[in-house]
């Protein structure tokens, strides 16, 4: 777990030149970059931390909105391509195993395919201080998965946005998912009838000897 930057593997990107010059020239102009690492500040859109070879310069708080991978690429907005802001500042990226090929629904009510990369979730990892947000409310908190869209750019969509595809696990036909939030924080120490703490001993029996 990570605060605020957490690296990431070297991706290569093209980014959109308007980015770079506060939106007011650069239109339609690329820039090779590469992607070093993510920001996660609450309430904001994620911010990507970029190499410019050609520049020798980072970049910093980009937003995914400022990348393709082609020139050739759609323009689908920000709030389409990510979803929720941030939850936290705490974060942590991982690789998630058997998924690739997928594709998510949009706020246009479209569905847009892609290629899964990797995962970003957040978490309030400070119990000294006040947990503003929803990081760890499990009926709001949401993960990034970070998607290659067939359209040249980039996607942060939550799990309940996607539908995944594999040749080998899911049949072509899938099931419409129709699922419920969960409303549980399901714990295991709940219940005053199992307790151990009149014992020393090392197995930890309950006064029946369970």
């Amino acid at each position: 777990m990570a605060f605020l930057v957490h690296n990431l593997p070297p991706i290569s990107v093209k980014v959109r030149k308007e980015f770079l010059y506060d939106h007011e020239y650069g239109h339609g102009e690329f820039t090779e970059g590469i992607w070093v690492s993510v920001k996660s500040v609450q309430y904001k859109a994620l911010y990507f931390e970029t190499m410019l070879p050609e520049y020798g310069a980072l970049f910093d708080k980009l937003p995914l909105s400022a990348f393709v991978w082609k020139k050739d690429h759609g323009d689908l907005s920000l709030d389409t391509l990510q979803l929720w802001d941030c939850f936290d500042y705490n974060l942590t990226v991982i690789e998630k195993p058997i998924l690739s090929r997928c594709e998510f629904f949009g706020k246009d009510k479209q569905m847009h395919p892609g290629e899964y990369m990797f995962t970003i979730d957040t978490c309030h990892s400070e119990s000294s201080t006040l947990d503003t947000g929803f990081s760890q409310d499990d009926s709001e908190h949401k993960s990034f998965n970070i998607i290659r869209l067939d359209n040249g750019q980039f996607a942060a969509q939550p799990n309940n946005r996607v539908i995944w595809k594999d040749m080998s696990l899911i049949p072509a036909d899938t099931q419409m998912p129709d699922f419920k939030v969960c409303s549980q924080n399901y714990r295991v120490e709940n219940s005053d009838k199992w307790t151990v703490g009149h014992s020393e001993e090392w197995m930890y029996k309950t006064e029946d000897g369970a």
